[in-house]
């Protein structure tokens, strides 16, 4: 059925539909990003308590989840109002500012929305209407979320990375992307090539290069494209991640020991293997051949 209706769907509105949906998605993404990991804090920090026999911690403010309460202005604490809270177009209108109390919103909300829908609408025009499509938008979407997170807090939640690598295994079930060996094959080894890297560095300098985050990313892109696009993904990553740590030293005089951190990166090159994965491979491998 759903099969049928993405068929009947032309590309163009298939992708402007897609822009539209991503718009919401990343609005929703900026909750995940700012919320998960607040969550996750809390419910380390009780686990921890309770494993040390430590009084336990009274919180007299309600839990928070990811869909209640309804997002609210962090200063005056007021619930925003369901037209305020429309995807670009409201922080156009009130010109980045609270409603309520004018207190100037985080660039982080349109931002996010933007480059979400672009990146979804991308994706879709790339597989157009079919059921794949929606397998690939939300291997996009999950690695937004989790490349926002890292960002913020240096943290890439199992919450995400591993539905990400199961639903990739599931999705190759029927070969959608990679034949289900090559994506056992993928998994595999995307976990096991940064975990022998982790250990490498830290027996030579006693220092932890990475988290474990990052090896079960890498295992999900694995999962998703296979073994065969993990080179592609490890080099463009690093490239990137490189090139950008030596600008932040440079430009920025930062610390030299600064952590960076390399989910962001390992996502942009795993979204870059899904679109032109088998473009920038063969053109590489013609560019060789020529030679």
């Amino acid at each position: 059925m759903l099969n049928v209706l993405l068929q009947s769907t032309t590309a163009e509105a298939f992708t402007v539909i897609a822009f539209c949906f991503g718009l919401v998605v990343g609005s929703f993404l900026n909750v995940v990003i700012l919320r998960l990991p607040k969550q996750l804090y809390s419910q380390w920090k009780e686990q921890s308590e309770e494993y040390l026999n430590l009084p336990q911690s009274t919180n007299d403010s309600p839990t928070e989840t990811l869909l209640w309460p309804p997002s609210r202005c962090s200063e005056c604490e007021q619930a925003i109002k369901p037209w305020h809270n429309i995807p670009i177009i409201s922080y156009i209108l009130l010109k980045g500012r609270c409603a309520t109390c004018s207190t100037p919103i985080s660039l982080q909300y349109p931002l996010v929305e933007l480059f979400t829908g672009i990146v979804v609408a991308t994706t879709a025009y790339y597989y157009g209407a079919q059921l794949n499509a929606i397998y690939a938008l939300f291997f996009s979407v999950m690695l937004i979320a989790l490349a926002g997170i890292d960002v913020k807090e240096k943290l890439l939640p199992d919450q995400i990375t591993l539905p990400l690598l199961w639903v990739g295994l599931i999705a190759n079930l029927n070969d959608f992307f990679v034949p289900l060996s090559e994506a056992v094959i993928g998994a595999t080894a995307g976990y096991l090539v940064l975990w022998s890297v982790y250990w490498v560095f830290k027996l030579i300098t006693g220092k932890e290069g990475m988290g474990y985050g990052d090896f079960k990313l890498l295992a999900a892109l694995g999962a998703w494209l296979g073994w065969q696009m993990l080179p592609l993904i490890i080099l463009v990553s690093s490239a990137v991640g490189a090139i950008i740590g030596i600008l932040m030293i440079v430009v920025g005089e930062k610390d030299r020991n600064l952590q960076i951190p390399f989910g962001p990166f390992l996502a942009a090159a795993g979204w870059i293997a899904l679109i032109w994965g088998d473009k920038i491979i063969n053109s590489y491998s013609s560019a060789f051949s020529v030679l």
